[in-house]
């Protein structure tokens, strides 16, 4: 509230100013009054390019972009050193109707390339500022660079590829936090949690049009729905996972997380704080979409359907395959033959058992290996997980006997569209209505009260997304955390641009040349 008084009054106080400012370029004063012709007008008694208009009409960059006009209005009324720049980027509040109003400030014009000469630190100083801007513009409306962190998506994606996301298929989406540290995520560099953003000024959500809307097969990169909050020591795991294993009570007791151990012990461990963050500062995921909204998803022995339609995995996708075997696999075979990586490999390979997620062209070829004797793909059925396993299948519930093979079936939500609701389903449908959608829920006596009132159906306000990892058994995807929102999808992913095997020794070594400038598909 007090980042908007402050923006409202900055914005009336142009209003005030910029009359006189003109009048003393020699321009009507009443030009100043006019809204979108005033900066018209303001940017040409600055002597700027015509396309700074543009950056200045787009949302969080705009923000930017004040700060350079403020300071050049400073400039151009005589004050032109370090100090002057500092208060009116800090004070415009307080300076600008100073410079405005007072007589002793006379318009001497704004620093004209050929024309004046500049020092070298603000020759720099500019340069480097406005390509900041014009970068933070581009990869917030059009394309951004992300890597693969995680074998989620492999074979598809591989760990070490660098990608171009489109933000383009889907729309835009307007900075929801647009006082940030530029091209930083949410944590500053060289630190470990220190938050790259504020939030004493944020903005609602927003997108401009798009190509389209996430379908079933793209490779979505969305904000992690469960990252909302996050354990600083346990920045890998989900808070609500952490709540679920610490005995679905206290995850935080004088600063520590508390584990339940098998024994009836239990076990604490520094939390090192708890950080909450926006949606726009939620951790990024890909995933690939596996179901759109109004699409009923169930999992059998594996094998995803949608709407009773059977959704094969695609042939760069792997399973989790168990080998017994006479004597243990070969890793560099393995490496050189299939491109298996050493982290697929990490403890999955003892004298004559190996675990190893695999393509079903790779598990044929390793299974006629005359090492072999049985090769079983993974499969657990309903039921396979309990109260000692913490409930990780969504919706994290005793009464759901789900797993990441036998699931379902699950309707996903659609805007515009009502579910009946009852004590049964509710935990499907509880953390969307809450959370994403931000109303209060509660069951009394077996009743549920939404807002306050007394229901038993709710209309969904956006659309949701069912998103799983090619990777079907190294994925944490919607099978363990559930629905993705719209308004937390970020974009299309469509280029491998560099691609890396930290296994051949990382960059440059291990270009997999290959891959570059490849499709996703």
């Amino acid at each position: 509230m007090i980042a908007w008084t402050l923006f409202g009054s900055y914005i009336a106080l142009l209003f005030v100013c910029l009359p006189k400012v003109f009048a003393k370029a020699g321009r009507p004063a009443w030009q100043g009054a006019v809204p979108v012709y005033n900066l018209i007008i303001w940017n040409k008694i600055l002597g700027k390019p015509w396309y700074w208009l543009i950056l200045l009409l787009v949302p969080g960059v705009n923000l930017l972009m004040l700060i350079i006009y403020n300071v050049n209005t400073s400039i151009a009324l005589g004050k032109r050193s370090f100090k002057d720049h500092v208060v009116m980027t800090v004070l415009p509040w307080v300076e600008l109707p100073k410079l405005a109003f007072k007589p002793e400030y006379k318009w001497v014009g704004p620093i004209l390339p050929g024309k004046h000469q500049r020092n070298m630190l603000g020759q720099w100083g500019d340069a480097i500022l406005f390509a900041v801007i014009v970068a933070t513009a581009f990869r917030t409306f059009t394309f951004e660079a992300f890597t693969i962190p995680t074998e989620s998506m492999e074979k598809s994606l591989l760990v070490g590829d660098y990608l171009f996301v489109s933000k383009l298929s889907y729309g835009p989406r307007m900075p929801m936090t647009p006082v940030t540290f530029p091209f930083t995520h949410h944590t500053l560099p060289l630190t470990d949690h220190t938050p790259s953003f504020t939030k004493w000024f944020e903005l609602p959500y927003m997108r401009l049009p798009g190509f389209g809307k996430p379908q079933r097969g793209d490779a979505v990169v969305f904000n992690f729905p469960e990252g909302d909050t996050v354990v600083v020591n346990y920045q890998n795991m989900s808070y609500y996972q952490l709540v679920r294993m610490s005995g679905r009570g206290n995850i935080v007791d004088r600063g520590r997380v508390v584990f339940n151990l098998p024994d009836g012990r239990q076990a604490a461990r520094p939390t090192g704080g708890i950080l909450v963050r926006p949606t726009d500062k939620q951790e990024n995921y890909i995933k690939r979409c596996v179901g759109v909204p109004g699409d009923t998803v169930k999992i059998v022995d594996g094998l995803v359907y949608v709407n009773g339609e059977a959704q094969p995995l695609v042939p760069t996708g792997q399973y989790a395959y168990t080998f017994v075997t006479k004597d243990a696999f070969n890793k560099r075979v393995l490496k050189e033959q299939y491109d298996i990586s050493q982290d697929d490999m990490k403890d999955a390979i003892s004298i004559n058992q190996a675990v190893l997620p695999l393509t079903q062209a790779t598990a044929e070829a390793l299974s006629k290996f005359g090492n072999v004797e049985s090769m079983t793909r993974q499969d657990k059925p309903k039921g396979s997980y309990g109260e000692a396993d913490h409930w990780p299948i969504f919706p994290n519930e005793p009464g759901f006997d789900w797993t990441e093979d036998n699931f379902g079936p699950l309707w996903v939500p659609k805007a515009g569209a009502t579910v009946s609701l009852d004590t049964r389903n509710l935990p499907l449908y509880r953390r969307a209505i809450t959370a994403y959608e931000g109303n209060t829920l509660e069951v009394r006596d077996g009743a549920i009260w939404i807002n306050g009132v007394q229901t038993d159906r709710y209309t969904f306000k956006q659309d949701y997304y069912w998103m799983m990892g090619d990777n079907r058994h190294r994925s944490l995807d919607s099978r363990f955390w559930g629905f993705v929102p719209f308004d937390h999808v970020v974009g299309k992913a469509v280029l491998v641009w560099l691609t890396v095997d930290k296994d051949k020794g990382g960059f440059p070594g291990g270009i997999r040349w290959k891959r570059l400038f490849t499709r996703v598909r």
